[in-house]
């Protein structure tokens, strides 16, 4: 009597794909999550606006409900947003009490740089979120490597062939390594001059451009405070100029308050008052292609002339 053979054969599945796959396949699945179980991201730098363009999220949600899952993992008895933070808000806005959500198990490291990245593509990013999510995906990235945080984000990682771990970010961001390093100095800034850096994506005032913002960033929280107090008084802000010069006072130990208002009460460029000739009214005194400075040197001689001309007149009479 022939005996019954059990034999443990693939599935065609397991023949057609590799470990990591199927791995994969078993670890990632499609639920619908109740919102109440999904926490945002610890420390999360995007900031979730309600603005007009997350109403008509809202509004799509309503209609069609969320198309793309979002990204979650196992945290806590719950679960922790990775990707979809606008979604989830936008499904609170509909007044629905679930969204789909993909659940993977993610380390703490893989989870800050999977939700820096899918959040980097966005349009309108305001530079304190960019900064601080720089900043965030660099740790992970030397966490990963098994390296402590060191103040130099420059150093070559062994364990990725050689780069530094801010020309590792740059691969997969749109800024440049120089780029990245000077949004992550924007870390260092208190909250009020950062917002003052903010509000020159969104066209409000005070405003402080990227490149002083980075000079300040080296100041002193105290120096920092200190700007803030002169700037409401001044009612302006630093330029490039006047923060390197902050900066050089403040690395040589003699940036005060004083100095700081000092600072700040000096006139910059585009406060003087500039008088322009048409060049039609001029042109005919002076040769062709003769240099802007040597008109301008030859006007304030006659005009010195003619003063003392003037002089001599009055002093006659």
């Amino acid at each position: 009597m022939a005996k019954e053979l059990k034999l443990n054969l693939p599935s065609v599945g397991d023949l057609f794909s590799t470990q990591a796959e199927r791995d994969d396949a078993k670890q990632e699945r499609v639920v619908e999550l109740p919102l109440s179980e999904i926490s945002n991201f610890q420390n999360h730098p995007f900031k979730v606006r309600l603005d007009e363009e997350m109403q008509e999220m809202s509004e799509s949600v309503k209609k069609y409900g969320i198309l793309i899952p979002a990204l979650v993992r196992p945290k806590d008895g719950g679960y922790e947003m990775i990707a979809g933070h606008r979604r989830k808000m936008a499904s609170e806005l509909a007044e629905r009490g679930t969204m789909p959500c993909i659940v993977r198990d993610f380390s703490d490291n893989e989870a800050i740089i999977i939700m820096v990245d899918s959040n980097l593509q966005r349009e309108k990013i305001l530079p304190s979120e960019r900064a601080f999510a720089y900043k965030m995906r660099l740790d992970a990235i030397r966490r990963s490597a098994g390296r402590p945080s060191k103040k130099n984000s420059a150093t070559p990682l062994q364990n990725f062939e050689g780069k530094t771990s801010r020309e590792l970010i740059a691969a997969k961001s749109p800024d440049s390594h120089e780029q990245i390093r000077k949004f992550i100095c924007l870390t260092k800034l208190i909250p009020e001059l950062l917002e003052m850096v903010d509000n020159g994506e969104i066209d409000e005032k005070p405003q402080i451009a990227m490149r002083p913002a980075v000079e300040l960033s080296y100041l002193s929280k105290e120096q920092q405070q200190f700007l803030c107090e002169a700037i409401d008084v001044e009612d302006c802000t630093p330029s490039h100029v006047q923060a390197a010069k902050m900066r050089k006072f403040s690395e040589e130990g003699r940036l005060n308050e004083d100095v700081i208002m000092s600072i700040m009460q000096e006139r910059k460029p585009n406060q003087i008052e500039q008088f322009k000739i048409p060049q039609e009214r001029i042109s005919r005194f002076f040769s062709p292609g003769t240099p802007a400075e040597k008109i301008q040197d030859t006007i304030v001689k006659a005009l010195e002339s003619y003063r003392n001309q003037e002089r001599k007149k009055a002093d006659a009479r």
